[in-house]
């Protein structure tokens, strides 16, 4: 079992920045890939961003050049630093860790809501 718990959501402006955080507990030792999801109102949730254990990434297209992802596996905390944020990048941001393919977790959420 892994518990993950996100944080660092909140309001902010149209070209302003915000830091999440999702902090692991439990099984960390089992973790493999982390990643960032969203969803915003009405649509469905879509991967932000990746990082593997060994710190390779990935981003979405829509993310590229602004969000970075980052990881700390001696805090057991990934991070993912966002700016330039945009009204579009208004979403509840979601923390998943994978354990194997077909075994991963997900935190409660965290909402980002950018003001035009």
């Amino acid at each position: 079992q892994v518990q993950l718990v996100e944080s660092g959501g909140g309001l902010v402006q149209a070209g302003g920045s915000l830091r999440l955080s999702c902090t692991a507990s439990g099984s960390v030792f089992s973790i493999n890939t982390m990643g960032w999801y969203r969803q915003a109102p009405g649509k469905e949730r879509e991967l932000v961003a990746q990082i593997t254990s060994v710190g390779s990434t990935y981003y979405a297209d829509s993310v590229k050049g602004r969000f970075t992802i980052s990881r700390d596996n001696a805090k057991n905390t990934m991070y993912l630093q966002m700016n330039s944020l945009k009204p579009d990048d208004t979403a509840v941001y979601y923390c998943n860790a994978k354990l194997t393919r077909t075994v991963d977790y997900w935190g409660k959420g965290t909402l980002v809501t950018v003001s035009s």
